[in-house]
Order: C-alpha cells, then sequence, then structure tokens
C-alpha cells in the first residue's frame, strides 16, 4: 500500500484556493499512489460562527464532487475533510474517497477547545476494506484517546489514516501518540498535519507513518512537503505473532456492532 501525505499550508475558509491545492496535490500525485492524504478540514479549512453556515458543504456538495472525479481520473484513493452540513447541523468530518466514490465518511468524535457549539461529535467508528487493506479514519485529538484507536482496530482495521490540525507548542503530543496508537493495536498509522499559520497558531506539521511494532519509518519536519512512503502490510503478522493485544485483553469497548452490505463496520458509541 502505497501512501502519499500532502503536509501543506490551507486558507480557512477560502474554499475556492484549498480545492485547487487539493485538486493540483491528487493530479500530480506519484505514480502508483494508492491513497493521497491531506491535513484536518482542508476542503474548507477552520471555520467560525460567523461564517459556517455559509461555507460548510455537505458530503456530497461540489467540492466533493470534484473530488471524487479527480480520484477517479488517477485512479487513487484520497483522504480528506471538510467541516460537514447536513441540515442545519455542522460536523467535522474526514472522507475516504475511492474512485468509485466516497467509501467511508466520519465525524470526529473528541471536539477539541473551541469545536463544541460549534460542530456535533460524531457517534461512531466506521473501517471499511479497500485493495485487500481494511482502513479507519481518525481527525486530531481523537489520536489522544486510546479507545478512538482500538475501536478501529476492534473493527478490523489494520490501516488507521489521521487528519491533523495540530499546533505549537503540541507537536510532541501528536509525534508521541501516533507512535502509540501503532504499537498498542498493532497496525500502520499514518497522519497528515497542517503546516503554517491559522487564526492565531502556528500549525506544527510533523506528518508521519509508524508501523505496527511502533517504529517510525517518516516523519516531515514543519514546513510544507509531499513524501511517498510504501507499507509492507506483511509485517502486521509478525507484530502479532508472539502475543496478540487484541485476543489478549480482557476490558472491551461497549457499542454495538454492524457490518454493512458494502463491507463498512461500524461501532456505534452508547
Amino acid at each position: 500500500m502505497k501512501l502519499e501525505l500532502v503536509q501543506m499550508a490551507g486558507r480557512d475558509g477560502d474554499v475556492a484556493d484549498n480545492l485547487a491545492c487539493i485538486l493540483r496535490a491528487i493530479a500530480e500525485c506519484a505514480p502508483g499512489t494508492d491513497i493521497v492524504m491531506f491535513p484536518e478540514a482542508q476542503i474548507t479549512g477552520f471555520l467560525n460562527r460567523d461564517n459556517i453556515a455559509q461555507l460548510a458543504e455537505p458530503i456530497d456538495g461540489p467540492c466533493m464532487q470534484a473530488i471524487c472525479a479527480a480520484a477517479r481520473a488517477r485512479d487513487v484513493g484520497v483522504v480528506v475533510g471538510l467541516i460537514e452540513r447536513e441540515g442545519e447541523c455542522f460536523y467535522n468530518t474526514l472522507s475516504f474517497i475511492t474512485p468509485q466514490g466516497v467509501a467511508l465518511s466520519y465525524r470526529k468524535t473528541h471536539l477539541w477547545v473551541g469545536e463544541p457549539g460549534l460542530v456535533l461529535p460524531g457517534d461512531r467508528f466506521s473501517t471499511v476494506l479497500w485493495r485487500g487493506v481494511r482502513i479507519g479514519l481518525l481527525i486530531c485529538y481523537d489520536i489522544e484517546f486510546p479507545e478512538s484507536a482500538c475501536a478501529l482496530a476492534t473493527l478490523g482495521a489494520e490501516l488507521i489514516l489521521i487528519a491533523d490540525g495540530n499546533m505549537e507548542p503540541y507537536a510532541h503530543v501528536h509525534h508521541t501518540a501516533v507512535a502509540a496508537r501503532a504499537q498498542e493495536n498493532q497496525v500502520f498509522a499514518a497522519m497528515v498535519n497542517r503546516v503554517g499559520e491559522g487564526s492565531g497558531e502556528v500549525f506544527a506539521g510533523g506528518s508521519t507513518v509508524v508501523d505496527p511494532f511502533g517504529q517510525r519509518l517518516f516523519e516531515a519536519g514543519s514546513q510544507a512537503c509531499r513524501h511517498v512512503v510504501e507499507l509492507d502490510m506483511t509485517r502486521i503478522a509478525p507484530a502479532r505473532a508472539l502475543y496478540d493485544y487484541r485476543a489478549e485483553k480482557r476490558l472491551h469497548l461497549r457499542g454495538s456492532f454492524s457490518e454493512q452490505p458494502d463491507g463498512r463496520r461500524e461501532l456505534l458509541i452508547p
């Protein structure tokens, strides 16, 4: 599985510019790329009470349709997020798009400071099988809670893809958290963070990929960059050969499990 991590700046509320940058990055992805990844809410940027009603878009809105077309044209998967509107409700949402369309959408379940009252938390964790790999999604603050990645591992995830909007002085927190979530669930974890300045903050970069042993395969600096990492999915089996945390744990998550006809697995938060 070949990932291309696009660590980039964004412009909060400038949907047209953000979309143009996303489409250009997809068009220029490396040959043989399976998945192109972008930072948190890269389509819309982070919105506020003054512009969220105007700029938030539904999952089937024009921006997502344009990205679906770009994914189809390059035959790649795309991990990209936005502030989603559903009726009069808003969510911080990350989608996994394949050449066939939106395969999975995840609404951030753990809202960071400033988000409560602006967006609602999601109510479930989900995974989907694509190109032989079961994939789950998380967003930023989610990875600071072990249960988030554990829920995806319970749903069979082999690869956790994380869109991040982490800023200074908290770079060290997600540096540690991504590695911990990979090691304790014996899965691959890949995180792409934003760079540049926002509304009073400096985004930390540090996009990274960690293998099921907790070993770091790549880590970016604090500047815009794009990097390709090829994952050897056969490393999951030896990581679990001596001990398998999923099989041996004695405390289990509560929640309603379901499997959909399209292969999605969901764990509904009780």
